[in-house]
């Protein structure tokens, strides 16, 4: 009789007591070598956007734990991604983190070994070359990258398959009304986390937070205020399942368009998008470990995640507006930017809070609440990745 009442209830709460990962993959050494290897090591990573890097010889570099990642658009306009490497004795190639090469060649400042930017080697300085060497044996180390909507991903993986597009969490909004490949950087926010980049994904994934940390967000999203994500976050969803009010149903306040200080918006709204991506509000897409989007009516949201240290996250922030927009007089981007802002900014702090806490000599795990369900989604995702690669933490000891 159970099986089948739960055949039918579309609840998404946990129904059994789950635990959650152990305290010390937030702030010991090796575990943290261990998530570096078997997870951003080996997964599909934001980096940039395409405007980031538009003119040839444009490049930026990008640290993702111990690895140093040159991303840069050669001549022809293609973009290349490398390890920032030299195959001579490995010196680091580029010194500044982003800039425009001044030739056509990338010379590495230590020995003056030379290569093309589609990553050959063709100059070598030395008097005379050692017998059986050949330049062609010895490349830049090519890294894998894959281009999404205007927005760049690499995978340190050397038998990275697949693509960026592929790797989207399938429970993600559809973003394809939103014209991504158009819009331009109207403000960036980046922020140093003193917390295990689990923990800001943690706290993403569930809403109990929202009552008494998002005040003003609650009062956008009135369901978030009873602490829930979405009508089948409630137990007693079925009691209010003709009701279409924004507290059960979800959605933004009544009168309310987009994330901003006062619920309006503030500039030129898309005119792709459906009756339903109007009336939702924000339309969310994620893709772990490194970046979620959400889509708003005027605007899109970026943010971006690098790990600094089992206990340091990088954390980067975008808004994304219609090149109008920025140009536009009667256009209040402040209202929307410092909106996010403080949500951003409410959420690092109590990411820091639970940081903290963690050290407890007494504390070795916690346990899940039922409306915490994406959390323990987040936690299988995290012990499969781990699982799938054969990474221990024995062997992470030596990982780099």
């Amino acid at each position: 009789m159970q099986a089948e009442t739960e055949a039918i209830d579309p609840y998404n709460g946990l129904r059994t007591t789950q635990t959650t990962l152990p305290s010390r993959a937030y702030w010991d050494e090796a575990d943290y070598r261990r998530d570096l290897e078997s997870i951003w090591y080996r997964n599909w990573l934001m980096v940039c956007r395409e405007a980031d890097i538009a003119q040839p010889h444009a490049f930026r570099v990008f640290t993702v734990g111990t690895q140093q990642i040159l991303v840069l658009r050669d001549e022809s306009g293609t973009l290349r991604a490398f390890h920032n490497t030299c195959r001579h004795r490995g010196s680091q190639l580029c010194r500044e983190s982003e800039g425009r090469l001044k030739a056509r060649l990338l010379t590495c400042p230590y020995h003056a070994w030379s290569y093309s930017l589609s990553g050959e080697l063709v100059r070598v300085p030395s008097k005379t070359l050692p017998a059986g060497f050949d330049k062609a044996d010895y490349p830049l180390y090519p890294v894998a990258l894959s281009l999404w909507r205007g927005f760049v991903f690499v995978n340190l993986d050397e038998a990275a398959s697949g693509s960026a597009a592929d790797s989207f969490d399938p429970g993600s909004g559809d973003l394809a009304n939103w014209p991504l490949e158009e819009l331009a950087t109207g403000h960036v926010l980046r922020k140093v986390m003193n917390c295990n980049w689990k923990i800001f994904w943690e706290n993403f994934n569930e809403c109990l937070h929202c009552p008494g940390v998002h005040k003003n967000l609650s009062n956008l999203v009135p369901i978030y205020g009873r602490g829930l994500m979405a009508r089948h976050d409630d137990p007693e969803w079925a009691l209010h399942a003709d009701n279409d009010a924004p507290e059960y149903a979800g959605g933004l306040r009544t009168g309310a368009e987009t994330w901003s200080e006062d619920g309006r918006v503030h500039g030129p709204m898309f005119e792709t998008l459906s009756e339903a991506e109007r009336a939702a509000g924000q339309t969310y897409a994620t893709h772990l470990p490194s970046m979620f989007i959400v889509g708003h009516v005027d605007y899109v949201r970026t943010v971006r995640l690098l790990p600094l240290g089992p206990e340091q996250t990088e954390l980067t922030a975008e808004w994304l507006f219609p090149a109008k927009a920025l140009t536009s007089e009667s256009a209040d981007l402040e209202n929307i930017i410092s909106f996010g802002t403080r949500v951003l900014e409410e959420d690092a702090a109590v990411c820091e809070l639970n940081q903290k806490g963690l050290h407890s000599r007494r504390h070795s795990t916690g346990v899940l609440m039922p409306e915490e369900y994406d959390l323990y989604r987040f936690h299988e995702w995290v012990r499969g990745q781990h699982a799938a690669h054969g990474v221990t933490s024995t062997s992470a000891e030596n990982a780099r």
